[in-house]
């Protein structure tokens, strides 16, 4: 993948690791694959992304924190892609969970039509609580779907990186070789 265009975005390691929230966990965002930007430490970070993205409320980051810090993928990346969840795509990702989870459960004995939330933005937390209530009336479907969906968004997230990265490759490698072509 181009790597200047991400080092151009990504912040500088020994910046994030001087900051002083981040200099109190010490040795755990020293090792150089947190940092790194090779084909499995975006891949694994984005699959870490995706899976975080889907775990409920303000933990995401503090998940995919965990996560990339015990499999070593590329922090930076893995915090970004869980912003795919935001306030305009979480409810149609939890109704696609749901159905996910109902198709996963099998049949339509959980068909009882739920009425989504409406999110009232002068009033957040009267409507974190309307979110709240309304992700526990879809029960077990949800509870299934939730997990499922988040593996597989996980799954695809990281061979399709993979595959974008072996893309970019091969296509860099033959303009290369067409460039030493028409120069001998």
């Amino acid at each position: 993948m181009p790597r200047k265009f991400f080092r151009k975005y990504l912040p500088d390691a020994h910046s994030v690791r001087s900051h002083r929230l981040v200099a109190k966990f010490g040795a755990w965002l020293h090792h150089p694959n947190l940092w790194h930007l090779n084909r499995d430490s975006v891949a694994g970070a984005v699959a870490v992304g995706l899976f975080a993205g889907l775990v409920p409320g303000p933990l995401q980051m503090l998940a995919a924190l965990i996560l990339v810090v015990i499999w070593k993928k590329n922090l930076p990346v893995a915090l970004i892609v869980t912003f795919y969840t935001n306030p305009f795509t979480i409810v149609p990702l939890y109704v696609l969970a749901y159905e996910y989870g109902k198709l996963l459960l099998g049949g339509n004995r959980y068909a009882a039509a739920i009425q989504p939330f409406h999110t009232d933005w002068s009033d957040l937390v009267h409507s974190m609580r309307a979110l709240l209530d309304w992700s526990l009336a879809l029960g077990k479907p949800l509870a299934v779907g939730l997990p499922a969906l988040a593996v597989t968004l996980a799954v695809i997230g990281y061979f399709a990186v993979l595959l974008a990265w072996r893309a970019y490759v091969t296509l860099a490698w033959r303009a290369r070789r067409k460039r030493r072509m028409r120069k001998s």
